[in-house]
């Protein structure tokens, strides 16, 4: 008996749906709020696009934040998730922005929210040690 070449050919896209769902989301899924929480606070994570520094952010209790971009003075704001978002308000620094954090291997990767085709962020280094901080408004 001969095989069947559509019936071949269907148990073996079946067989492959598993990997090619793998392929399509190939992050997982995002951190939420809890998982991030974990992953940041106590650290100061320096993000970098295109493998060149971008910034650093340094993580505290309470959803608190310091945020510099390179060679930039440092503002203070506060996190909280939105749906799949980690959202930063920096209040009068600078608008609401929102990320889909993913922890890969890799590092912590952010991506924007509303431009997924915009290169994400990807953390470049981390450390223990408090944010350097540029500027008038210096601090630790």
């Amino acid at each position: 008996m001969r095989p069947n070449p559509i019936l071949t050919l269907s148990l073996a896209a079946l067989a492959l749906m598993p990997t090619l769902a793998r392929a399509a989301d190939p992050l997982g899924p995002p951190l939420n709020a809890e998982q991030f929480d974990q992953r940041t606070v106590g650290r100061t994570i320096t993000y970098s696009v295109f493998g060149q520094p971008y910034g650093s952010e340094q993580y505290k209790p309470g959803h608190k934040v310091i945020w510099a971009f390179t060679e930039s003075e440092c503002k203070e704001g506060d996190w909280y998730q939105d749906g799949q978002y980690i959202c930063f308000d920096y209040g009068e620094y600078a608008p609401l922005q929102c990320w889909t954090f993913y922890d890969t291997a890799q590092g912590l990767l952010a991506q924007f929210k509303g431009d997924p085709s915009q290169e994400p962020l990807v953390s470049l280094s981390e450390s223990q040690d408090p944010l350097v901080c540029q500027g008038p408004d210096v601090g630790v």
